[in-house]
């Protein structure tokens, strides 16, 4: 069987939330790492300070965590809502923003050393970038299912 895809007018919402929201979370996220490396003395090419020598490594590390966390997993939450939000462009759209905006409290969450550093990604609100990362996925599912008549 042989399918035609139909781009909504609406699809708009899932490029600018679900690429260009992640790109300038990003952005942002690696210039919270550089002022880290500043305030924490972690120079280039160093990804992550090594403990005993570097005297704050892990305080730096928690930031670089809370960006290297985005990494593993932007390129995956993209490609499900862009796929998904082909039948679900509001709901991708507001998925895309869940997944920014909960990106960048999960660093917050994580460079917060008072916070113990199990729950410290989520006490600040990080666990929404989940919602909108199973979202999407949920939404590519759906267009799976539609496309092969399971529902």
């Amino acid at each position: 069987m042989t399918y035609s895809i139909q781009v909504p007018n609406e699809y708009g919402y899932v490029i600018l939330t679900c690429i260009v929201g992640p790109m300038v979370s990003s952005l942002y996220m690696g210039g919270v790492v550089g002022g880290a490396r500043k305030k924490y003395n972690v120079p280039y090419p160093n990804m992550y300070a090594t403990p005993k020598h570097h005297e704050k490594a892990d305080e730096f590390n928690r930031v670089q965590r809370g960006h290297q966390n985005f990494f593993e997993n932007v390129t995956s939450f993209s490609v499900a809502a862009l796929v998904g939000g082909l039948k679900h462009p509001y709901t991708c759209a507001v998925y895309g923003i869940l997944f920014s905006v909960g990106s960048i409290l999960f660093q917050i969450g994580y460079s917060d050393t008072n916070l113990d550093v199990k729950l410290a990604r989520y006490k600040k609100g990080g666990a929404i970038k989940h919602i909108g990362f199973l979202g999407s996925v949920g939404a590519a599912i759906s267009l799976a299912g539609s496309m092969l008549e399971w529902w």
